[in-house]
């Protein structure tokens, strides 16, 4: 991440989040769909994201990007490794799954509703500062996820 990005939004992440996010933008590729992907489609499942139209795509501290980020894809993904910090590889995957499975594609997923929620409030909210840990943190005493 540029300094311009980290001053930015140091306001919204804990430094030690932002520190240790590796962010690799692909040049000339696409991130690719798992390999069972095709198993799935054949078990009735159709509306499976598809990898090469996101802009990103977040694996714990590891941001994988099919194009430079803008500010609110950055503060989507970087919403989700603040998710994978609290909620541990394993939960996260679960929830994500289960997010899935229920019937809501996507955009029912609840991880990607808060990411998508908190990234609203980013940006339309500049000068608004706000804990995204105090955020998720609310969402998982809740239960939202």
């Amino acid at each position: 991440m540029s300094r311009d990005q980290l001053s930015s939004l140091s306001a919204f992440f804990r430094a030690d989040l932002l520190n240790s996010i590796r962010l690799f933008v692909l040049e000339d590729e696409r991130v690719p769909n798992p390999p069972f992907y095709p198993m799935l489609r054949a078990m009735g499942f159709d509306n499976l994201p598809d990898f090469a139209l996101m802009a990103a795509v977040t694996f714990q501290d590891v941001i994988v990007s099919n194009e430079p980020c803008s500010e609110g894809v950055l503060f989507h993904e970087l919403v989700h490794a603040e998710q994978y910090r609290q909620l541990g590889l394993g939960r996260f995957a679960e929830l994500y799954v289960r997010g899935f499975l229920s019937g809501g594609g996507y955009d029912g997923i609840p991880l990607e509703v808060n990411a998508y929620s908190l990234g609203t409030r980013f940006e339309d909210g500049r000068g608004a500062h706000f804990s995204v840990e105090g955020e998720v943190s609310s969402w998982i005493k809740r239960g939202a996820f």
